[in-house]
């Protein structure tokens, strides 16, 4: 039996097909948000090479910004409950979660039993996102990918005090005319980007056992850093980008079996 989870950012569109709620067949994700053509795009990729089609779909379960405007979906539910379940899947024991996904960043207390006991979202300003980790690499001309490289070349990392995505631009732009090496400034982005991020986790409780979930997790510059500022091991989701969406198909699964 297959499930689809969808799920539909505000930067990026990710899917998911489980089969018999246990092994994902398929997974896509397209930088492209709600409010386009993000979910018609993510569907012909995740679909794309399994021979599989709509069709075969028990059931199908969409959550993100745009979740509501998914129609093929037989069901919405919300990102934080979906990220649960993914992260859960994944790395079974999770007890807090971290994603720092393109334009948001969420933290997730679980129960033993692991259900949402408590969250808290950075949705209103770019601190600690994504987007500000692709802001300060434009500036600084080194592409994204190679961030984490340039964060552990570092030596004495600078200080970058702004949590403001605009002013944080522009004390790089000064270390830069500095002359303070490149490697340096990466390093002072990135604690900035613990600093901002791990606050979110203290404020619903750090756990023992911590997951980190979205795109900047694929930085492992951003996993040390935060590692750091928390004192704690941090554990990567094996499939970072998608476990909003894998979480929607093991809800679906339970729906169709339970």
């Amino acid at each position: 039996m297959y499930t689809l989870g969808i799920d539909v950012g505000s930067s990026s569109s990710k899917a998911v097909i489980l089969e018999n709620g246990k092994h994902i067949i398929s997974h896509a994700v397209v930088e492209i948000g709600t409010g386009s053509t993000g979910p018609e795009r993510v569907l012909e990729d995740v679909f794309s090479g399994t021979g599989l089609t709509m069709d075969d779909m028990a059931h199908i379960i969409a959550t993100g910004y745009g979740r509501f405007n998914v129609d093929c979906a037989k069901g919405e539910v919300s990102e934080i409950t979906c990220h649960a379940k993914g992260a859960l899947f994944e790395c079974p024991g999770t007890t807090t979660i971290l994603d720092i996904g393109g334009q948001d960043v969420k933290a997730i207390k679980l129960n033993t039993q692991g259900l949402v006991m408590q969250f808290a979202m950075n949705d209103k300003c770019a601190a600690g996102t994504g987007r500000f980790l692709d802001v300060m690499s434009k500036v600084l001309e080194i592409p994204m990918s190679d961030m984490g490289d340039w964060y552990f070349k570092s030596q004495n990392p600078a200080p970058v005090s702004s949590t403001c995505t605009v002013f944080a631009e522009s004390e790089v732009i000064s270390l830069l005319s500095k002359n303070v090496p490149k490697e340096d400034i990466v390093a002072g982005v990135h604690r900035s980007i613990a600093s901002k991020a791990s606050a979110l986790v203290r404020r619903v409780g750090v756990g023992p056992d911590l997951t980190m979930t979205g795109g900047g997790s694929r930085d492992a510059g951003v996993v040390d850093a935060i590692s750091k500022e928390l004192g704690i091991p941090v554990n990567v989701a094996l499939h970072p980008q998608v476990v909003g969406a894998l979480g929607a198909a093991l809800i679906a699964y339970d729906k169709v079996t339970k």
